[in-house]
């Protein structure tokens, strides 16, 4: 019998699109236990992030920040960073919900490194 493969819809139980695993060289894990994770995030500039996603809420704090494109997994833009006028001066902090696949691509000149912190019990 043939295990069911979950839809796109059931994103948060697909190990495999997990950040960690879909993107290892993006992303870092600093910190692990039943209530957070906390992630290191470095994006240098020009490379692209393969499709992966969050499943949990989190803190984001800002080391440096550059211009991004975050897309669906069929390639459609969702975010452009440089159409949103708050991303032009970012806070240092800031709150993102759970991020289904994406991808996401550093359009600018500088390196994106963000420190997430995962809540994961909510």
């Amino acid at each position: 019998m043939d295990t069911p493969v979950p839809s796109m819809q059931d994103w948060q139980s697909i190990d495999s699109l997990d950040a960690l695993i879909a993107a290892p060289n993006h992303h870092k894990l600093l910190f692990e236990n039943e209530r957070v994770r906390v992630l290191y995030t470095s994006i240098p500039a020009g490379d692209k992030v393969p499709v992966h996603t969050h499943r949990w809420p989190s803190v984001l704090y800002v080391k440096s920040w550059g211009e991004f494109v975050r897309c669906d997994e069929n390639g459609k833009v969702l975010l452009d960073s440089r159409t949103v006028e708050a991303f032009k001066t970012p806070s240092e902090v800031l709150w993102s919900q759970p991020l289904p696949p994406h991808t996401l691509e550093n359009v600018g000149s500088t390196s994106i490194d963000i420190i997430a912190v995962e809540l994961k019990d909510n």
